[in-house]
């Protein structure tokens, strides 16, 4: 679509800011965006409407009424407002006003000076090498006590060499693993959904965890399932183990899914390896990869992988 045909030059200076709303939705479809990312958008534009007052033009609207609906929307309103999304909001006014400014339907931008409230998310709890390894002995203890259990050892070593998620673990069958290709022992993570399909992927499998799978295999019936157990039962197996040496944040899947990128990072793999062995987009990586920049770098591992830390300063510049 050239300029001339762009939304935004069907409208101007006089017009009423919800018409303009409504042709920016045009617009964003127009540029393929998802559906969630336009109703975002437009849900943040139309509180701005609810906002301003009704006959409110394009034109007219300044800087400071936006900053004031911002104040309002934060501490006035009477909902709750999260950093993160104050920050999408700002970023909704910046580019709608951006884009009414660029095809000419505003002369100045007034979002151009609103500052915009950048948001760091809360690091996810890691084990350190250290803990690692405790639990990991932690674990086997089961596997060698008198009522010998191998469950603790085969569940934990599994998530931490192959960061699966709980639910692309709980589809798991003995037919997702294969001992005999030429590279080694793999894990297949598969989904039935075609929709997901590019979340599939082989991982390698050690030979620690195959050995402690026949003694797991012969334990336990696995005829239906690598793990038949309900979910809460297997987080409990986690939450022992955390408990057993004393680590001060509940041992869960999401930690031991972390404890896996972070190591792999930390040991020299290439990023974009880490990203496909998770089965994350280009997208997701993005914020997956400062998290774990800023993860390595409290661990102090910088000295260990200096393209780490480039890797983290690009991200941040």
């Amino acid at each position: 679509m050239s300029a001339d045909n762009q939304p935004a030059t069907l409208i101007n200076g006089q017009t009423h800011l919800t018409l303009a709303i409504q042709r920016w939705e045009m617009y964003l479809e127009d540029q393929g965006n998802s559906i969630h990312t336009i109703k975002a958008f437009i849900g943040d534009l139309n509180l701005l409407a609810s906002y301003l007052p009704p006959d409110q033009k394009l034109g007219t609207i300044t800087t400071r009424e936006l900053n004031n609906f911002l104040e309002w929307m934060v501490n006035k309103r009477g909902v709750p407002c999260s950093p993160k999304t104050l920050s999408r909001r700002i970023t909704s006014l910046k580019a709608f006003f951006r884009w009414l400014a660029q095809y000419g339907a505003i002369l100045v931008d007034p979002a151009e000076k609103v500052v915009q409230k950048s948001v760091r998310s809360p690091l996810p709890a890691v084990m350190n090498p250290e803990e690692m390894q405790a639990a990991l002995e932690a674990a086997d203890r089961h596997r060698h006590a008198e009522k010998a259990d191998a469950r603790y050892y085969v569940l934990l070593k599994l998530l931490l060499d192959t960061g699966i998620k709980k639910g692309e673990l709980l589809t798991l069958t003995t037919n997702h693993i294969d001992r005999d290709t030429p590279s080694g022992p793999i894990l297949f993570v598969r989904y039935a959904n075609p929709k997901y399909r590019y979340k599939e992927r082989k991982i390698d499998l050690t030979e620690a965890w195959l050995d402690a799978f026949e003694e797991y295999d012969a334990q336990y019936d696995l005829s239906e399932k690598l793990f038949p157990w309900s979910p809460r039962r297997l987080e409990y197996l986690l939450e022992d183990i955390g408990k057993e040496i004393g680590l001060a944040d509940q041992l869960s899947f999401l930690m031991c899914r972390w404890t896996c990128a972070l190591t792999d990072l930390t040991n020299g793999v290439e990023p974009n390896k880490i990203r496909q062995k998770l089965g994350v987009s280009e997208i997701q990586w993005r914020e997956l990869k400062q998290k774990l920049g800023r993860l390595a770098r409290m661990e102090e591992y910088e000295d260990e992988n200096r393209e780490l830390d480039d890797m983290v300063s690009e991200e941040e510049e």
